[in-house]
């Protein structure tokens, strides 16, 4: 079943990276080699993997995900991603399928559903084995792609069946919690939703307990139990990706980067910035970012930072002076600011 999935996918993933399809919330990946680590933006989705080796890193804890595996993220958070194994003849290749909540909450709102066997734990990413079940739902989705007449009355009855799947197992509890009206994984990513939308603005815990509807201290465990970090950590991951964006897709200085998300000081957004893309916790040895295997951000189907028009070298050239003009202009903001103080 599994071999069966990776040929469907390889016949419909013919271009590298993001092959988008008419199926709404479903693309295809195609990737042939490893990459060095970055950062990466996670949706609730589900990717499934059917060849390769790639790694997820939220906060301390590792994830490995081959081909017998799914990645299933519940919640919106930022990760470091590396793809470890993939070649020309072996590529990664991964079918991505965004979940809509909505549907969530319809199947878990039938009285029929067997109810959870453990209570949730972890974070909101989690990795698990490719069920018979799950695969022979994935398969029949991407067969729609041969008959698209039939994608607009099918697909959503597939996909129901693939959020059927996925909470029967065990990595399906924390999705079962978040969409679950009242639990406390449903009330702190309300306030992952809020952060999100305003990332920009100063943070104060009482407000933002005040959405989650839970106390300061409760938040604090319930939303680094989800994220692997604190609620100004994970803003302040969020302020610097869109800033990077901004910088390197937009070509904005370092200077109106660093106040349009949120920073009053830019030499502290300097500070900030290298930390977090000079030293990525990988431990792979980078000068911003100035490969393109890591650039721009992009949350698409392997979850991984690619440009949409990869393999093109002109815009490779121009992808990496924008990072070089980019970390000069940071360096310029720096000096200037560290004049001005003395």
């Amino acid at each position: 079943m599994r071999k069966e999935l990776a040929r469907k996918i390889a016949a419909h993933a013919q271009l590298l990276g993001e092959n988008p399809t008419p199926i709404p919330g479903l693309a295809l990946f195609r990737r042939k080699d490893p990459t060095a680590c970055f950062l990466a933006a996670y949706e609730p989705s589900l990717s499934v993997f059917v060849q390769g080796r790639k790694r997820i890193t939220l906060g301390d804890i590792e994830y490995f995900c081959d081909a017998s595996s799914f990645l299933l993220s519940s919640i919106d958070v930022p990760a470091e991603t590396q793809i470890l194994e993939a070649s020309e003849k072996v590529p990664l290749l991964v079918m991505f399928l965004r979940l809509d909540m909505p549907t969530v909450r319809e199947v878990l709102s039938r009285d029929d559903l067997p109810g959870p066997e453990t209570s949730a734990q972890g974070t909101g990413l989690a990795v698990g084995v490719t069920t018979v079940g799950l695969l022979s739902a994935c398969s029949r989705l991407i067969e729609l792609l041969e008959t698209p007449e039939d994608i607009p009355f099918v697909s959503h009855l597939i996909q129901r069946e693939i959020v059927y799947r996925i909470l029967r197992t065990p990595q399906g509890e924390r999705l079962r919690a978040i969409a679950t009206t009242g639990d406390l994984s449903y009330r702190t990513a309300r306030a992952i939703a809020w952060l999100r939308a305003n990332y920009a603005k100063q943070l104060h815990m009482e407000e933002l307990a005040a959405v989650a509807r839970m106390g300061v201290s409760t938040l604090h465990h319930q939303f680094r139990a989800l994220t692997a970090m604190s609620p100004l950590q994970y803003q302040k991951r969020l302020r610097l990706q869109t800033a990077r964006q901004r910088m390197l897709m937009d070509g904005i200085d370092a200077s109106t980067a660093a106040y349009e998300v949120g920073y009053e000081s830019v030499s502290q957004f300097t500070r900030a910035y290298s930390r977090d893309f000079g030293q990525p916790q990988c431990g792979i040895s980078r000068r911003f970012e100035t490969s393109t295997s890591s650039v721009p951000m992009w949350p698409d189907a392997d979850h991984t930072a690619i440009p949409r028009n990869w393999g093109n070298d002109e815009t490779r050239s121009r992808d990496r002076l924008r990072v070089q003009c980019a970390f000069l202009s940071i360096r310029m903001v720096a000096g200037c600011r560290e004049i001005i103080e003395r």
